[in-house]
């Protein structure tokens, strides 16, 4: 059993996780990175979080430490609250899976219903999800598009009182994101749960970060073996 398990975030490649993960190994930690099915992982299949969550429950050992960064961490929350005991210790890092119904939604939604009859021109459909911030949803193939859906509805009904597990978030100041006001509200619904902000991490420190995330990580699971 590897030392750590890592479900990435809504990204069609692990490349930029290769120095993170390079540093991981070089401190001596035996770690695997999951490649998620739709996205690392070529399939046609329309995923719900429930989907996700038996995958992750397959592939991740009965007591072992994962971690979850942005669409992993939701993955992780909902397999978490359908199986209390599965995980040791979960490590969340700007993670989805707060519901936050907010004005600039309702902005986007109607900016997407006017828009409608001239996203079928390439250069404008890019200009709208580059305003909006949706290019997850701009650079996904159509059933990735649903499935995207599927994960942000179903922060709606996550039952965070199920969630019991010994929680570590890992959260940077300069997420934009997972703005840091959601780190603030995953910590106050999860009893098990340690909050540490970073001042200079972005939404994605393997990026950013690399050195810092890698270093937080090796320090946190030397705690965790204490």
């Amino acid at each position: 059993m590897a030392d750590l398990y890592i479900i990435h975030g809504w990204t069609y490649t692990i490349e930029p996780w290769r120095k993170t993960l390079e540093i991981l190994r070089k401190n001596g930690i035996s770690v695997k990175i999951l490649r998620v099915p739709g996205l690392t992982e070529e399939s046609k299949k329309i995923f719900t979080v429930d989907d996700y969550a038996k995958w992750a429950d397959q592939n991740i050992p009965d007591n072992a430490i994962a971690l979850g960064h942005s669409n992993g961490g939701r993955i992780l929350l909902n397999l978490c609250a359908q199986k209390p005991e599965k995980l040791k210790y979960l490590i969340l890092l700007d993670s989805a899976g707060i519901y936050e119904p907010s004005l600039r939604k309702k902005i986007v939604e109607k900016v997407a219903k006017i828009g409608k009859p001239f996203k079928q021109i390439s250069l404008i459909n890019k200009i709208f999800h580059k305003i909006t911030g949706s290019t997850d949803y701009s650079r996904a193939p159509e059933n990735m598009k649903k499935t995207l859906a599927n994960m942000l509805e179903s922060d709606k009904t996550l039952d965070w009182s199920k969630i019991k597990t010994k929680t570590f978030i890992l959260w940077g100041k300069k997420d934009t994101t997972t703005p840091p006001r959601q780190a603030t509200l995953m910590y106050e619904k999860l009893p098990q749960a340690e909050l540490k902000f970073y001042a200079n991490w972005t939404h994605a420190p393997y990026i950013s970060n690399p050195d810092e995330l890698a270093n937080a990580i090796t320090n946190l699971l030397k705690r965790i073996r204490q």
